[in-house]
Formats: C-alpha cells, structure tokens, sequence
C-alpha cells in the first residue's frame, strides 16, 4: 500500500496490511478503527466487499469517510462519503483499490488505477511508488504535499525472514515527500536485498 497526502505524518493513520489477509486504506475523516476492524473482519472470512459494507454500515459519520479494502482472494471493495472533500472517489480492479480526496480531479485516482493495472509484473513497492508519482503528475492533493508512506507485508518475507513486513517507510513532513519516499526505498532496497 502507498499513500500521499497534505497532512502530517499520513503513514500513521490511513495503511493497514496482513499477510494472507488484506489490506485496508482508511482516508478522509479517517477512522484508525476501520484498519484493524477491517483486518479482522477479513481473517474471519469476509470479502473485502462485506467488510467495507459492514464497518460503513455501522459508521454513524461514514458520509465523512473513505475506505478501500483488498482481501487475500484479490478482490476490492471501496467506499467515498458522500461529504469527503472534492474531489473524491475512488476506483477498484483485481487486487487493488485507488482512492482520494480533496484532489486536483478525478485523473489523479485514474493516473493511480492505469499505473498499477500497466506494471504488473514489476516489484510491488516500485509498483506503488511509479502509482504515486504517477497521482502526482496527474494534479495529486490540492492542498498540495507533506508526507507519504510506503507498506508493503508477506509472510516471512522481512527482516532475517522473522518479519512480515517487507517495506515500512514513511515520510512524515516533507516539501517533497514523494522524492524522499523514493530516496529511503532505494536505501531500504539496498540494505535489504
């Protein structure tokens, strides 16, 4: 999962992720819960569709929210309020979701959706960093750019194979997040081959 946005250290709030589980991106008006409530309800066995459903659903300020989710199947599901600010929306394919708000236009969501449906088959967390740049080019955050983070987990897969996190990078307030973002999965690429 990446994300960008004008708000200060965004890593800390909007990426969730679970090997052999998911991955849920709680943006807007935010709800931390949505992460590990999501993560569960998808352990238990709902689809990413019945899982954004649910926890909405019982959100008495969703029309303030946006939610993306995908589950372990590859299947994705996602929600824009209908209050989020302009413009918001999002778009979903087979095993990813792309969403925003307060952005330039809705190119920004489908610059993300093109990018990561045309790279398959390169290395996940250059995937998201090329969707990124891409969002960005396209118009990206109106209110411009502080921070961005970079998650990606796989079952043993991260440090001395002890780890499920892969990549954990997070640039929390930066003139140029996007660029140090890069910068630091360089390093991190170099450091952890």
């Amino acid at each position: 999962m990446a994300v960008q946005s004008r708000f200060l250290a965004v890593g800390a709030i909007v990426p969730w992720a679970a090997p052999f589980v998911g991955a849920v991106a709680t943006q807007a008006w935010a709800n931390p819960r949505y992460g590990p409530e999501g993560l569960a309800l998808l352990r238990d066995g709902l689809s990413a569709e019945e899982a954004v459903t649910r926890l909405t659903d019982a959100d008495p300020d969703r029309a303030r929210r946006q939610l993306g989710m995908v589950d372990a199947e590859g299947r994705s599901a996602a929600f824009t309020g209908a209050e989020c600010g302009a413009w918001a929306g999002h778009r979903t394919g087979g095993g990813y979701t792309a969403q925003g708000n307060i952005l330039v236009s809705e190119a920004t969501v489908d610059a993300l959706a093109g990018t990561f449906e045309a790279s398959a088959g390169l290395q996940l967390a250059a995937r998201l960093l090329d969707c990124l740049d891409a969002a960005q080019e396209a118009g990206g955050d109106s209110r411009g750019q502080q921070s961005a983070a970079l998650l990606v987990v796989g079952p043993e897969q991260g440090y001395n194979g002890l780890s499920d996190t892969v990549v954990d990078l997070r640039v929390d307030d930066h003139e140029l997040p996007l660029t140090e973002l890069r910068r630091l999965a360089q390093l991190h690429a170099e450091l952890f081959p």
